[in-house]
């Protein structure tokens, strides 16, 4: 058994490796063809949905072809139909006569013994035939089926058709009914040996002594067919130029209309650029001059009422700005009284001691939302710029924690630092870098129901980041994106403790764009939420990816009373971790 499964096995691994095998040339050059013709795919097909002219044209055509085929058909067709009809009228006529003329030939011998009556029969059938080298007509002579008469002579032929070519129901028709003509549409052989149409004529003529005989005249189609052949070469070159010429009409056509609408696109994305000035060229009375005036007139009206919103908002952010450093002197002043009243206040009564206290708080908080409302005012009026220098993340975190911890301690919030391998230097703003910190650390104690908050650092090649997390009420869905407005608040109702402006996120996300970094957020009602913010390590250069995981996974321990959040990357698509 097993040396009779050796050879096939042997035949089977030598047809795959000489054949299709993944490591012959033929596969490997299978394997080099489909991607390109996968690519050629895509782009013809981006191409298609991409051009409306093309898809216009090339509609256009397939239409102008289908039409030209259904109409070339029904024409080539009734025109075979006319040309037969007319050669076999024509043939019928012609055999008419020639049958006639035969039958008188036989009616004038009178009897004849067999091998005259013979003679005869070829001496007609020679005289009926086509004269010379024309071949336009052959005949066939031949006894009748119902003949049963005791003299007989063979089949005559005039030519090459011979007796087989005869069909038996046209005999049997011409036996059915002697007294009339038959006629049928053969194919033959033409001397060449090529199948040619012929419309065959039988008729019924008396012998002298022999009998009736079946008298045949073969009429071959051949000019027709070459008539037929020009016809069709015509008719498919008409066709060909016509479908190309409906294409160059479609082309043009459509670029009447297509390019006044590329135009308009191309306008339009100068528009949306900022290029307000850029319109349309319009001229005519017709469809197209009407959209190019009504875009123009739709440009100008968005320009003017662009430019009022611009000026509208140069007069917010002036007012805003002008507004800031007007009280900056009533402010000192009321600074100044305040501190004197609340250095006093021990001298007062409780109640006045109590208000004393209340003032300095609120003039402090006032302060710190004249202070914020300056800064998004460089933002706004584009003003704000870096003051960069490397610096070491690790010691602005520590400042920010130190500044910070009075807060987590009144809050009863603990600060985690998870402790990071190397230094984190980048090319920052260290001012600007530890106010978005303090903020998002305020904000984690804020919102982190005295629970811990754990701060972590994280460093790649091109970036550096830190994360603030926190187990407090979280955010609902929606809500991270929210979260950076300006004095937007998760609950309305909710008091703020800390004294916070509610314009810190938002100085925060200005301040990191203007590093070009990232500032996230995400939180899970009930879980609680995380702000990362990234930072490129050079100016200039893009970030591809941050270090740190922005969502944590929940994690219960055995017991089920305590909760930890494990923050392990997920990866996303594009190469970045959430």
């Amino acid at each position: 058994m097993s040396t009779q499964s050796r050879p096939v096995s042997q035949t089977r691994s030598r047809f795959a490796g000489a054949g299709g095998g993944l490591g012959s040339p033929f596969g490997r050059q299978s394997r080099a063809v489909r991607p390109a013709l996968q690519r050629a795919g895509r782009r013809l097909l981006h191409l298609w949905r991409s051009s409306l002219q093309l898809r216009v044209i090339v509609s256009t055509m397939l239409l102008g072809l289908i039409v030209v085929l259904m109409l070339g058909s029904y024409l080539y067709q009734r025109i075979a139909d006319g040309l037969v009809s007319d050669r076999v009228l024509t043939a019928r006529a012609e055999a008419t006569s020639q049958t006639r003329a035969a039958q008188s030939r036989f009616d004038s011998a009178g009897r004849m013994d067999a091998v005259s009556l013979t003679q005869l029969a070829f001496d007609v059938v020679g005289q009926l035939s086509s004269p010379g080298a024309d071949q336009s007509r052959e005949v066939i002579l031949t006894r009748a089926r119902r003949n049963t008469g005791p003299a007989s002579i063979p089949t005559v032929l005039s030519g090459d058709v011979g007796l087989s070519s005869v069909p038996a129901r046209l005999r049997a028709a011409i036996a059915g009914d002697p007294n009339h003509q038959q006629v049928q549409i053969i194919s033959i052989r033409s001397a060449d040996g090529a199948s040619v149409s012929a419309a065959i004529v039988g008729s019924r003529v008396t012998l002298p002594t022999a009998g009736p005989y079946e008298l045949y005249f073969v009429f071959p189609l051949e000019r027709e067919q070459q008539t037929l052949r020009v016809v069709g070469r015509t008719f498919a070159l008409g066709g060909i130029a016509l479908v190309l010429l409906l294409g160059g009409v479609a082309s043009v056509v459509t670029r009447l209309v297509v390019d006044p609408v590329r135009r308009a696109a191309l306008v339009a994305e100068r528009l949306s650029s900022g290029r307000l000035h850029e319109r349309m060229r319009a001229h005519g009375e017709d469809d197209i001059a009407r959209l190019g005036k009504s875009f123009n007139a739709m440009a100008d009206n968005l320009q003017k009422k662009i430019r009022q919103l611009e000026d509208l908002s140069r007069v917010q952010q002036r007012f805003v700005s002008d507004v800031s450093h007007e009280l900056r002197t009533p402010l000192t002043t009321i600074r100044m009284a305040g501190d004197l009243i609340h250095d006093t206040r021990q001298d007062f009564d409780p109640s006045v001691a109590r208000s004393a206290e209340l003032l300095h708080n609120e003039i402090d908080r006032f302060e710190s939302l004249l202070s914020d409302l300056l800064e998004i005012s460089r933002f706004d009026a584009g003003a704000a710029a870096l003051d960069v220098e490397v610096t070491d993340l690790r010691a602005t975190l520590e400042r920010t924690i130190e500044s910070t911890a009075a807060l987590a301690a009144r809050r009863g919030s603990r600060l985690e630092v998870l402790p990071t391998d190397g230094p984190c230097v980048a090319e920052i703003d260290p001012r600007r870098v530890e106010r978005i910190l303090r903020n998002l650390v305020a904000n984690a104690i804020e919102y982190g129901e005295g629970l811990p908050v754990r701060v972590q650092l994280g460093v790649n090649d091109d970036a550096v980041a830190v994360s603030v997390r926190d187990a407090g009420v979280g955010l609902r869905p929606g809500e991270a994106a929210l979260v950076f407005n300006r004095f937007w608040r998760a609950d309305p109702a909710r008091a703020r403790t800390t004294g916070g402006t509610g314009l810190g996120l938002a100085i925060s996300r200005e301040d990191a764009r203007l590093h070009g970094g990232w500032l996230h957020a995400w939180g899970e009602p009930g879980v609680g939420s995380c702000f990362r913010l990234t930072l490129p390590r050079h100016t200039g250069v893009p970030i591809e990816s941050s270090p740190l995981p922005l969502r944590p996974q929940e994690q219960r321990t055995p017991s089920g009373l305590s909760r930890e959040l494990v923050t392990r990357p997920v990866t996303v698509p594009g190469g970045a971790q959430e």
